[in-house]
């Protein structure tokens, strides 16, 4: 006896829809969100209970509830629905959608033992976000002023020079955004910390340390958001993870052929590349080519792209092509739990 169970979460209360495995509207209740609670609520349901919740701020915490007390926990990535919506509509939908298998969108959840990891990263990207906010905040002052400042207007030891540059309440504002931008630095230098000696617990990380244009931060970024590398069957589903898949359209696949039959038309279209992809992974694998591209001279995959620019490709496809194989690399260390080698890895073509 199949039931399945749509979780509608929010920070006060969560909405549970049960239905039976014929489609049947069993139940539906309202619960606190307290974790005591729900798992009592899920316990108390008869049957193989099957969880579909939506991704949202909570959905990693309502996971890890359910998850020792139910069959099967899915976080879904739902369309976004048209006409009306509430919380008990929301619930039933993903019950049903449970239930027929029309989840579209799977969202993987990391193992506990990489939690650390994965808020070191996030505890990063963070830091880095609010400095850059910070300094753009700054410079945005000056060149509100007509003055292009360099980036001694950073640094607490060459700023007086700038500010003197500026007058009545503009000098005032840019001494407020200042004493913001001294508050937030440190906490970066704190939050890599923080991610580089959490990245050294982790063994595979020394190994992907070895590919080209990955240092230490990339690679436990990488580690912290894939965390299971065998969910990729292939390189063309974690490029497109990665945002560097390739989206194509056709239409009316087929016709009819010369010497009677049907014949495959050509009419593939590319529509560039896939809005449905982790950001942070697409940043990690185009900042590796460009390290490679701009400080690797040596290694194979920049000889390629030199033959790819001399061939007359355009140098961002040539990048996009550079990433791909270095994403591809990754994905193949990772598996075969290996240490970069240039010979076996990036396949160069003959002149």
């Amino acid at each position: 006896m199949d039931r399945y169970v749509g979780v509608d979460g929010h920070s006060r209360s969560c909405t549970f829809g049960i239905v039976s495995a014929s489609g049947r509207r069993l139940e539906s209740k309202v619960v606190e969100t307290n974790g005591r609670a729900l798992v009592e609520a899920v316990r108390l349901i008869p049957g193989r209970v099957h969880v579909c919740l939506e991704e949202g701020t909570q959905s990693a915490w309502l996971y890890e509830l359910f998850k020792p007390h139910v069959a099967e926990v899915v976080v879904s990535m739902p369309s976004k629905a048209k006409g009306a919506k509430d919380d008990k509509r929301d619930a039933w939908a993903r019950a049903q959608e449970l239930r027929l298998g029309a989840v579209e969108t799977r969202v993987f959840k990391a193992p506990q033992h990489l939690a650390a990891l994965r808020s070191a990263v996030r505890a990063y990207g963070f830091a880095v976000t609010d400095v850059v906010r910070a300094k753009n905040r700054l410079k945005a002052v000056f060149l509100g002023r007509g003055i292009v400042a360099d980036a001694g207007v950073y640094d607490p030891e060459r700023r007086d020079g700038w500010l003197a540059k500026l007058s009545g309440p503009y000098r005032q504002l840019a001494e407020v955004l200042s004493r913001q931008l001294d508050l937030v630095v440190p906490a970066w230098d704190e939050a890599e910390s923080w991610l580089l000696k959490e990245s050294k617990s982790h063994p595979i990380i020394r190994k992907l340390l070895t590919a080209p244009g990955m240092g230490p931060i990339r690679t436990a970024q990488v580690v912290a958001i894939v965390a299971v590398p065998d969910r990729f069957r292939t390189r063309q589903q974690f490029w497109s993870y990665c945002g560097l898949g390739i989206v194509t359209r056709s239409s009316a696949d087929w016709r009819p052929g010369r010497k009677g039959g049907l014949e495959r038309a050509q009419t593939l279209s590319t529509r560039g590349l896939t809005r449905k992809r982790h950001p942070l992974l697409k940043a990690v694998f185009k900042g590796a080519a460009m390290t490679v591209i701009t400080q690797l001279p040596n290694d194979p995959l920049h000889v390629h792209y030199q033959r790819m620019i001399e061939k007359g490709i355009k140098p961002p496809l040539a990048r996009l092509t550079v990433a791909r194989r270095i994403a591809a690399t990754v994905l193949s260390m990772w598996k075969n739990q290996e240490v970069y080698d240039s010979k076996r890895h990036a396949v160069v073509e003959q002149p």
